[in-house]
């Protein structure tokens, strides 16, 4: 199929989510970044609104409160099967089918798709994490993912995919600490590192309280604090990508995610939702997009 064809065919309005999904109603404004924004070149766009598609109905999935932990593994199985070509007619597997189509019409390895589903498959399984190095290691799965195969569809980095690798886990560990009271109340999942909680003097069920114990708050301070060095690691992308409108997008994400950061250590993350004001966004994308070296 052409990328011409693939294009037309994301315009279309999704249709009612077949029975294998569990659409939570998250959508792009939920997201801290910019997702397919105007900062992308048009015709990558559709590209990214696919993948986007195909990521959020398979996160939904994983993140269901109401299906067990095997029952969502087998549907990701098959997300997989489809987006490998081992399944063709089951209309429930429309965005694997289609990411599968856009994939063959850009060239772009299916690993990155394959890696997110790995890790939407631990989400089901596994609901604590040791220390800092386990949850990077579930990061590299769940969010490194997303940025190469951003790079890999603007033409790479001349940096490689470290720099972007950073980000995403940044970005993750951000989300992470927004939602860590809901993750832990709904789901009984926790992605602070259990050996911190521990040093710290604090634990889990903390997680439950109206405010953050000082414990905690140690905990969460020392999470930005390590979030912080990926950033810094994070700072080389712009420079080295080969796409001048990806290095503005990558730009206006580190502006989000910096002030995302400083919001959350001024915020508690057990009270509402630590996140931009629409102003707040918007003045962050325009600052860093901005600020690209190109």
């Amino acid at each position: 199929m052409s990328e011409s064809a693939i294009a037309e065919r994301s315009e279309i309005p999704p249709t009612e989510a077949p029975s294998l999904e569990t659409p939570s109603g998250k959508d792009t404004a939920y997201e801290n970044f910019p997702v397919g924004s105007w900062l992308l070149p048009a015709a990558i766009r559709p590209h990214v609104a696919i993948f986007y598609r195909f990521a959020r109905a398979a996160d939904d999935i994983a993140d269901s409160p109401d299906l067990p932990a095997e029952e969502k593994v087998v549907r990701l199985d098959a997300f997989e099967d489809a987006l490998l070509g081992r399944e063709h007619g089951n209309p429930a597997l429309a965005k694997a089918h289609r990411m599968r189509e856009s994939l063959t019409a850009t060239g772009i390895t299916p690993q990155h798709c394959i890696d997110i589903l790995a890790a939407f498959k631990q989400d089901a399984t596994k609901l604590r994490y040791r220390d800092w190095d386990d949850l990077i290691g579930y990061c590299s799965l769940s969010a490194s993912p997303v940025g190469r195969y951003l790079l890999d569809l603007h033409g790479g980095s001349q940096d490689g995919y470290g720099p972007s690798d950073a980000l995403c886990m940044a970005l993750q560990v951000i989300n992470h600490l927004q939602d860590c009271k809901d993750d832990y109340l709904e789901l009984d999942r926790v992605y602070l590192p259990l050996d911190w909680l521990e040093k710290d003097g604090s634990s889990v069920a903390d997680l439950s309280a109206p405010a953050a114990t000082p414990g905690l708050r140690r905990t969460l301070n020392r999470t930005l604090d390590a979030t912080d060095g990926l950033l810094a690691e994070a700072r080389r992308l712009p420079k080295g990508l080969i796409s001048r409108r990806l290095a503005m997008e990558a730009g206006a994400i580190l502006a989000i995610a910096d002030r995302l950061v400083s919001l959350l250590r001024r915020r508690d993350p057990l009270g509402p939702r630590v996140e931009l004001s629409k102003l707040g966004y918007l003045w962050c994308c325009a600052r860093g997009a901005a600020s690209s070296p190109f």
